[in-house]
Formats: structure tokens, C-alpha cells, sequence
């Protein structure tokens, strides 16, 4: 008896050192660094919003690549451009997968969108879909009208609202809002929610403005159940209820959508899916043209799952990022009068600005991007995992790790960016002969505010062409001026798209040398 009690307490104390010898990494190259954590919770108690800036405090006290633990998930987050650069090159593959998350099961169609899908034949798939026929440049091209029918119909409201001489206030988060909404709705079913229009107004424009609330609140609130699983067990926060009832919520109104595009299809008669864009006029259209050759593969869940991403990838990203334009123009009076004269000298006397004047408009372009590399709509890029063990940075990193880039951190490291808080929409319009060597190497095309690798983001195109007609226009129309004397509120709210914590609000009237034209908008 006494030689089995010894047996048994050797045992006991053995086992910490067996496990450390079954755990410990096989692989040659070290784990990367982390810091102390919390049982069960890991790391998840250091984070507090805004939940970027946290992070990147986290890489400047232990290093650019870092191994986290969310709950039971171990996550990589990577804050150099060097290590995201590798992670969507040579492990590009390894990294295509997504995490497995609530959102993605509910929201996402199980992980059946673009967004959530897993890489492989289905992903391909859809991107091809979404690249080819729907967001292709000749796509967006013959959307062209939609887009500047909506920023007219922003003109025309602030017209509206100056009635008077001087200055006037507007608020301008809510407006930037409704038109990139009624944007990507107009492409998808041609309808128009937001604004003066007879949708706006109807029990359906009513449900749709409050879907998208909720999916606005729901989707910034974080949600311990994809990490700690006894909270989702529990049910504790309800977290999971709310995805639930929003999910039907959304499926009933996509469902009405589509099941009223395709009464019309059939009292207009069968369309070739090959048909001229004018033909096949919304986004519904093409997909139930698509059906019609596949429809065991274009059920109507992968048309609601379209829909859905749409939205989610192309509305409240594009006005977050129109409004911080239009701030940081408001704090910088120079570059916004360099804005200006731009756009006098090369838009055609008694004309608006339209996207085929975009080429001409070189520093327009640059205050997008510098808009973007200072305020990315997606701080944190959409997480990835890894789908098998590879080495980031010299690091071992093993499969089924979520992966988190730091895109506002990267965007803002001065080992790229020359004082890279300021705002200098120069920067982007330097020639090569202008910069040392080092400097062409340094910056180079280190913007990922889309993302990088195979599943950057297909909607890039669509969101420039947006922010830069909005943005454009309103400088082109309007002089502007801060509210107050000091400068305008940079702080950053909670929330996925970057926002500001408090909503734009600036001083405008007509530009008196554009009173004829906009006489007779």
C-alpha cells in the first residue's frame, strides 16, 4: 500500500512536467512573445475601447507580433506591415480561412456569404461573382447614374436648408448615412429608404432604417460567447437571441425583396442573363438570371447572403469615412482651399463633378487616401485563420489561430509614414525623383485600409468612387467653415468602422460663384 501511495504522489507530481513536454511547441522556431493573462479569460480583460488603440498599445510594450489569447482562441496580432505582409503573401493560403464566430453563423448565412465563407471552391466562387458581374468597373460604370443622383439629392437638401444669407448648420454623419445606404439599396433593388422618396416613407423603408440599427448595435458589441464558451452556454448577455431575432428579421425583408423582383421578372417575360445592363437593373435581377440556369447553387439564401454583404461591406464603412474626410478638411483651411482650386481649375465651367472628371483630380485622390491611411473604416482588418502551422516573423504559429492586423497601427508607424499624425494629403503626390531611395522603399504602397492578399475586400472600387464624388461635390458646391473657433473632436468611438465619438456638424453656404448653376439644380 505504501508503494502504491508513493506511486500515485510521483504521479501527481509529475504531471506538470508531462504536460509541458506534450505541449511544448515541436516546432523549431519559438512562440511569439505575449503577456500575462487571466485563467479562462486569457487576455480578453485588457481590452477597452476603442479596441484599436488598445491593441496597438499591447504591440508597443511586447512587439509588433504577438500571440493573444481570447477566451480558449488563441489569436495572432500582427502591427507591422512586414509581418501583415507575410501573413497575405507567403502564407496567403494558410490565412484564407475565417474564424468561426456567432455573427458569422447567424448574420452570415453559416458562414455561407463571401465574407464568412471558408476558402475553397465556394469562396471562389463568390468572389468571382462579386469581382466579375457585380462590382466589375463596367458594372460600376453603368451604376454611375445612381451614385450621382444621390449626392444631387444631398446638394439639393443642403439648398433646401441655406435658404437666407450667411453661414448655416448641418449635421452631416446622418446625411452621409442615408445616401451610402440608398446607394447600395438603388444597386441591389433599386430602392431608396433614406431621404425624399415614397419608399422612405412606407411601413417597409420604416423596418429597413430599424434593421439597420439593430445590425449597426448588435455588430459593435462585443461578444465573449465566441471565446469564453460556458457564457454562451449559459446564455449569459443574450447575445445570441439578439443575432437570432435579427437574423429573421433581415430574411423576411430580403425575402420580400426578392420575392417582388421576381413577381416582376415574370409579368415582364424571361430575361437572357446575358442581357444589357439596363436590362438586368439591379443586383436581384442578376442573381435571379443566375438562378434560372443554377438553381440548386443560387437558392435564395446565397441571394440573401449577397444582399447582406453588400450592405454590411458598403454602407456605414463609406459615410464613416466620408465624414472623417470632411473633418479633417474642416481642421486643415489650406488643404481644403488646395481641394478647391483643384477642382475650379479642372471641372468644366457650369458642370458638377462627375467620375469621369476623376482622372483629371490627383489631390482629391490623395485626400481619400490620406483619409484612409489616418482613419481606415476597418482599424482592425476582418480576422483570418490559420488553416494549418507556419511562421510569421521568425514565430511559430499553429493551425486554427484567429489573426488580427492592426491596420490603424500600421497606417501610423514612423518607420513608414513621415510624421504620420499629421494630416498631409502631399505625401501621396511625391514623385520618385523627389524622395531619397530609403523613403521610396520606407512608404512604398503601404496602405491596407482594404486589406491585403486573396480576400481583400472586392468592394474597394465602389467605396472610392463614393467618398470621392461626396467629397468632391460638397467642396466644389459649398464653402465651409468649423463650428466654434477651435477645431473640431478627433476622438474615436466604439464600433468596428471607426467612428466619431461625436457627429460632424459644420457651417456652410452656396459658393457665390456657383449661384447660377446651383440656381437650377
Amino acid at each position: 500500500m505504501a508503494d502504491l501511495s508513493i506511486v500515485i504522489i510521483s504521479s501527481i507530481l509529475l504531471l506538470p512536467l508531462l504536460l509541458h513536454l506534450l505541449l511544448k511547441n515541436p516546432n523549431p522556431n519559438p512562440n511569439p512573445p505575449s503577456p500575462p493573462g487571466l485563467p479562462i479569460l486569457g487576455h480578453l480583460h485588457l481590452l477597452k475601447h476603442p479596441i484599436h488603440r488598445t491593441l496597438a498599445h499591447l504591440s508597443d510594450l511586447h512587439g509588433p507580433i504577438l500571440l493573444l489569447c481570447f477566451g480558449s482562441r488563441p489569436v495572432l496580432l500582427v502591427s507591422s506591415f512586414s509581418g501583415a505582409d507575410e501573413c497575405f503573401t507567403v502564407n496567403d493560403i494558410t490565412f484564407a480561412n475565417r474564424p468561426r464566430l456567432l455573427s458569422g453563423k447567424h448574420l452570415g448565412y453559416n458562414h455561407q456569404t463571401i465574407v464568412w465563407t471558408p476558402y475553397g471552391p465556394h469562396w471562389r466562387n463568390l468572389r468571382r461573382l462579386t469581382t466579375v458581374e457585380l462590382l466589375s468597373t463596367h458594372r460600376l460604370l453603368s451604376s454611375s447614374h445612381i451614385r450621382s443622383e444621390e449626392v444631387l439629392s444631398l446638394v439639393k437638401t443642403l439648398l433646401r436648408d441655406s435658404s437666407g444669407p450667411g453661414f448655416h448648420l448641418t449635421e452631416l454623419k446622418t446625411k452621409f448615412f442615408g445616401l451610402a445606404y440608398n446607394v447600395v439599396m438603388r444597386m441591389i433593388a433599386n430602392k431608396r429608404y433614406y431621404g425624399d422618396a415614397d419608399e422612405s416613407s412606407s411601413e417597409a423603408g420604416k423596418e429597413f432604417r430599424d434593421i439597420v440599427r439593430e445590425s449597426i448595435k448588435v455588430s459593435g458589441t462585443s461578444n465573449a460567447a465566441d471565446f469564453v464558451p460556458v457564457v454562451r452556454w449559459l446564455g449569459i448577455g443574450g447575445h445570441e437571441r439578439k443575432l437570432k431575432r435579427l437574423r429573421r428579421r433581415r430574411d423576411q425583408f430580403f425575402e420580400g425583396l426578392i420575392n417582388e423582383h421576381r413577381t416582376a421578372k415574370k409579368m415582364t417575360g424571361s430575361r437572357d442573363s446575358k442581357g444589357s445592363p439596363a436590362e438586368r437593373s439591379s443586383v436581384i435581377d442578376v442573381l435571379l438570371s443566375m438562378q434560372e440556369g443554377e438553381p440548386e447553387y443560387y437558392n435564395d439564401a446565397i441571394i440573401k447572403g449577397i444582399i447582406a454583404s453588400m450592405l454590411i461591406a458598403g454602407t456605414d464603412t463609406s459615410a464613416t469615412t466620408m465624414e472623417w474626410a470632411m473633418t479633417l478638411l474642416l481642421n486643415n483651411p489650406q488643404t481644403l482651399k488646395k481641394l478647391r482650386d483643384e477642382l475650379d481649375a479642372n471641372i468644366k465651367q457650369g458642370s458638377l463633378l462627375q467620375e469621369s472628371d476623376f482622372s483629371k483630380l490627383p489631390y482629391l485622390h490623395a485626400v481619400i487616401n490620406e483619409t484612409l491611411r489616418m482613419y481606415p473604416a476597418g482599424p482592425l482588418l476582418v480576422p483570418h485563420q490559420s488553416s494549418q502551422d507556419c511562421t510569421v516573423g521568425g514565430f511559430h504559429v499553429p493551425s486554427g489561430t484567429i489573426l488580427l492586423v492592426n491596420a490603424w497601427k500600421i497606417h501610423r508607424d514612423p518607420k513608414i509614414w513621415d510624421e504620420p499624425d499629421k494630416f498631409m494629403p502631399e505625401r501621396f503626390l511625391r514623385t520618385n525623383s523627389e524622395k531619397k531611395s530609403d523613403e521610396v522603399v520606407k512608404e512604398g504602397l503601404k496602405m491596407i485600409p482594404f486589406g491585403l492578399g486573396r480576400r481583400r475586400c472586392p468592394g474597394e472600387g465602389l467605396a472610392i468612387r463614393v467618398v470621392a464624388l461626396v467629397v468632391g461635390t460638397l467642396v466644389q458646391c459649398f464653402e465651409w467653415e468649423r463650428v466654434g473657433d477651435g477645431e473640431l473632436d478627433l476622438n474615436e468611438g466604439a464600433g468596428l468602422t471607426l467612428p466619431k465619438v461625436k457627429p460632424l456638424e459644420a457651417m456652410y453656404k452656396p459658393r457665390e460663384s456657383l449661384a447660377s448653376l446651383l440656381c437650377q439644380l
